[in-house]
């Protein structure tokens, strides 16, 4: 089965509808105009209900099919950009400075629209379709903000899907990493606190920025000579702050970034580690550091049966010899993994013609994509809650 005709036959309106959206990115919980999209395409196709501002900017759509099934499946599409300046140079760029959709967020909301007219129109289908539009899935805690303003009390569901476009110049091949598929993730901020002095006369101050320097060699260690060689980590300092002027000493340094993992106790080694060298730096340089941790993503852990569903479907659009169930687990990092934390599903990915990497100024999601994606997310619907077996 190719993509499914009554969706590409819709090919401009979501082409459209994707333009817009690129254009006028939101970041994490401030998509008032996206959501508002949504919630308006939602009424306008005919849902049964429309349930808006879910941890503020979420939106929930609830369709039943013509059957009359008590279960429940969920999908669920992000919808946040980066704070990132476009370089991509398309006609329909990004329009707002410092905000641009470099991970393909509005494609997945385009993608999930396209199966939502699809199945309200059908309605063939035994059950319930739950349509999440999350807010901030970009470290911001949209997932979790969902879940704690009762997303699944509210609207339960028995299984959750979602999907992840890949630019990896391989159109429409669908990918799925069974078990623990994407890491965890913990945000950390560290201040070191000196003694600050003029430039000129070093030997009075307690350099806060050569302690920070030499921490960010030192935390590379911990991967190299404590994780076990067969364990995945990373360890990632990405920020660097501190001083302002050319003949000061600084009194403050401060360091953030991130560390990966798929277990929670190499998450627990590597924080100790960090904490420790730490503690030596502070006897060393003679000076205090403070260290705080954040958890910002679970790891996210794909159901093996619902994963095999999730093939199932795409292997429906796109052919058994385009689903690979092979690749390896990923160190980025999801918040869809907080929804599996609660509610069995699948996390899949669907590959494009693009190659410009995700989070990069110069992204491009390939158009082509969309109706492929609506239709995966439409089979997955009408595999799992088949017509006339309402089991």
């Amino acid at each position: 089965m190719p993509v499914l005709p009554e969706i590409d036959a819709t090919a401009a309106e979501l082409s459209r509808i994707f333009r817009d959206l690129h254009a006028n990115p939101e970041i994490g919980f401030e998509e008032v105009r996206t959501s508002g999209i949504v919630a308006e395409k939602l009424r306008e196709y005919g849902f049964d209900e429309v349930h808006e501002k879910i941890a503020g900017t979420g939106v929930v759509g609830i369709l039943r099919g013509k059957g009359a099934g008590n279960r429940r499946i969920g999908l669920r599409a992000d919808m946040d950009a980066l704070p990132i300046t476009e370089t991509s140079g398309l006609d329909y760029a990004s329009q707002t400075p410092d905000r641009m959709h470099a991970c393909g967020h509005d494609g997945h909301t385009t993608m999930l629209l396209g199966a939502a007219r699809y199945l309200a129109d059908s309605r063939n289908f035994d059950g319930t379709a739950v349509f999440i539009f999350q807010p901030a899935e970009e470290g911001l805690g949209g997932a979790r903000g969902m879940i704690a303003d009762g997303l699944f009390q509210r609207f339960p569901v028995d299984e959750v899907y979602g999907m992840h476009n890949q630019p990896n110049g391989k159109p429409n091949r669908a990918m799925i990493c069974k078990g623990a598929a994407m890491a965890g993730a913990s945000f950390f901020d560290i201040t070191v606190k000196g003694k600050g002095s003029h430039a000129a006369m070093p030997q009075q101050s307690r350099d806060a920025l050569v302690a920070a320097s030499a921490l960010v060699g030192q935390f590379q260690t911990i991967l190299g000579r404590n994780m076990p060689p067969l364990e995945q980590a990373v360890l990632s300092v990405t920020q660097i702050h501190a001083g302002s002027a050319y003949n000061v000493v600084p009194e403050t340094a401060r360091i953030a970034g991130t560390i990966r993992f798929f277990k929670p106790e190499i998450r627990d080694l590597m924080q100790s580690r960090m904490r420790e060298i730490c503690q030596g730096f502070e006897l060393a340089y003679g000076l205090q550091i403070g260290v705080e941790f954040r958890e910002i993503f679970d790891v996210l852990v794909n159901d093996d049966t619902l994963s095999d569903e999730w093939l199932a479907a795409a292997s429906d659009i796109v052919g058994d010899a385009n689903v690979d169930d092979t690749i390896a687990p990923f160190t980025g990092s999801e918040d869809f993994a907080d929804m599996l934390q609660v509610v069995p599903g699948a996390y899949g990915n669907l590959g494009h013609a693009g190659t410009v990497p995700l989070h990069n100024p110069g992204f491009v999601l390939d158009p082509e994509i969309l109706p492929v994606g609506a239709s995966i997310y439409a089979r997955l619907i009408e595999r799992r809650l088949p017509l006339g077996n309402a089991a």
